[in-house]
């Protein structure tokens, strides 16, 4: 069985894209969507943290993101990246 490591992006929506995000920093796999993922490795091993088809994946989901809401992405990166680096957003 072969599962992927991506989340889907199904809710084609703002809120969508807050769990999309929000799923993969859970997953241990949240990127900048200006970066490109198949440019994105390991800092401990150095080696690529993504296989070649979670590349095409990704660029897919990020594209058609920015594609539907432009820069919206970067608001609904913002919450999930906050977290992350265990910053408390403004109320």
């Amino acid at each position: 069985m072969n599962t992927s490591r991506i989340f889907d992006f199904t809710d084609k929506s703002f809120d969508g894209m807050l769990t999309w995000f929000s799923e993969m920093s859970v997953r241990g796999l949240l990127f900048h969507p200006d970066e490109a993922p198949e440019t994105i490795v390991s800092i401990t091993t150095g080696e690529k943290i993504f296989t070649n088809d979670e590349c095409r994946m990704l660029d897919n989901i990020i594209s058609e993101m920015f594609s539907q809401f432009d820069n919206e992405v970067y608001e609904a990166a913002y919450p999930s990246f906050m977290k992350c680096m265990n910053i408390q957003l403004d109320a």
